[in-house]
């Protein structure tokens, strides 16, 4: 009982959407390639296949800096489109794993 009351309202989002927090969505993203949805800033849905592990991004494309993004900003490597993109985490509607 005392666990239900240590959530967030972001805790209680995440598993109204189905969805792992952002700061779940972060750790996975460290170890595995995973399938995000979500819906662009003009309304678009968009499907991308993206992480944040080392040892997927190219190593000339790594970050040279530990730079924070944005809060509630997730800045991915896209492996389609070979290149960084970033979505804003309240705009995700699914994640899946490969």
């Amino acid at each position: 009982m005392n666990d239900l009351k240590s959530k967030t309202v972001d805790d209680w989002i995440a598993v109204a959407k189905g969805i792992p927090t952002q700061e779940e969505l972060l750790e996975q993203l460290k170890k595995d390639t995973l399938v995000v949805t979500f819906n662009k800033l003009d309304g678009d849905e968009r499907i991308m296949t993206c992480t944040k592990s080392l040892d997927v991004i190219p190593e000339e494309s790594r970050p040279k800096t530990d730079k924070e993004p944005k809060v509630g900003t997730v800045t991915v490597w896209d492996t389609t489109a070979k290149g960084w993109r970033s979505f804003r985490y309240d705009r995700v509607t699914k994640v899946e794993g490969l």
